[in-house]
Order: structure tokens, then C-alpha cells, then sequence
């Protein structure tokens, strides 16, 4: 046999077995789906099994990863939730005919937090862009009307 021929089996063979350990080890088959959670916006599932894998294998990267980009992500999608949520009790009082100096204030609070959390959130490179850029849409709809709300007072 050529030797090329002989290290393109060995290389297959330790390609086999790495694939192997992967899938046959608990900790890493756990991994391996929470990344796939991860990946398809499931980011609590991920870390479901995250934490799993991390507990059965202190030393798996991927768990660890998985694990902490999805606690990232999670705060994404709850200051997304929160956002929505101020959003749609803002507009409910601005459809009042007249605005009390008590809704001016809980106005001006809600984007006070909305602001202050957001400054909070720190992205990473993994992070789904998608959730990045709601966030800071967010974040400049209530910084804006902070601004208006603060100018009529």
C-alpha cells in the first residue's frame, strides 16, 4: 500500500472514532443537541440541556458555550418580550384624549428601564443578529420617546 494511501485510512479511522465518542458519550450527545436548539431559536431547551451536559462533563466546551450563549440570548429575548409589552401599554394610554402628568411619569419610567436594561445586554459574536437588532430597535423607540415625554414636561 502507498503511504498516502495508509494515512488517508488512519485519518478516516480517527475522523470514525472521534464521531463515535461524540455520539456514544452522553455528555457530548446532549451538547450536540443543545447546539442544535440553540441554533433554531429553541435558546431555552438549549440551556436545558446545556446545564445536563455540563453536569455529566465539567470539561465540555460545547456545553459551556451553549450554555452561556444561551443565558446571553435568553436576556435578548426578554427585554424583547418587555419591550413589546411597555410598547403596548404606551400606546394604550396614548390613545386617552389627555395625558395625565401620572401617565407622563410611568411613560417616562418604562423607557427609563427599557434604556438601562439594555445597556446591560453584552452581545457576542454567536449571538443571533436577528435578536441584536430587535433589541435595539427597542432601545431607540424608547430612547425617543423618553426624549418627547421629557421635552412636554
Amino acid at each position: 500500500m502507498s503511504s498516502k494511501l495508509m494515512i488517508l485510512i488512519v485519518a478516516l479511522s480517527f475522523i470514525l472514532l472521534m464521531g463515535v465518542y461524540f455520539i456514544a458519550n452522553p455528555s457530548y450527545e446532549k451538547s450536540i443537541r443543545a447546539k442544535y436548539y440553540f441554533e433554531v431559536g429553541e435558546y431555552e431547551e438549549a440551556l436545558v440541556l446545556a446545564k445536563e451536559s455540563f453536569a455529566l462533563d465539567v470539561y465540555n466546551r460545547m456545553a459551556s458555550t451553549v450554555m452561556a450563549q444561551s443565558v446571553t440570548s435568553l436576556k435578548y429575548v426578554k427585554y424583547i418580550e418587555m419591550g413589546k409589552e411597555y410598547a403596548a401599554e404606551i400606546d394604550a394610554i396614548a390613545e386617552h384624549e389627555f395625558i395625565s402628568k401620572g401617565d407622563k411619569a410611568k411613560i417616562r419610567l418604562m423607557c427609563e428601564i427599557m434604556i438601562s436594561s439594555y445597556v446591560k445586554l453584552a452581545p457576542s459574536v454567536i449571538t443571533d443578529k436577528e435578536l441584536v437588532e430587535e433589541s435595539a430597535m427597542y432601545y431607540k423607540k424608547f430612547e425617543t420617546l423618553l426624549e418627547k415625554v421629557t421635552k412636554r414636561t
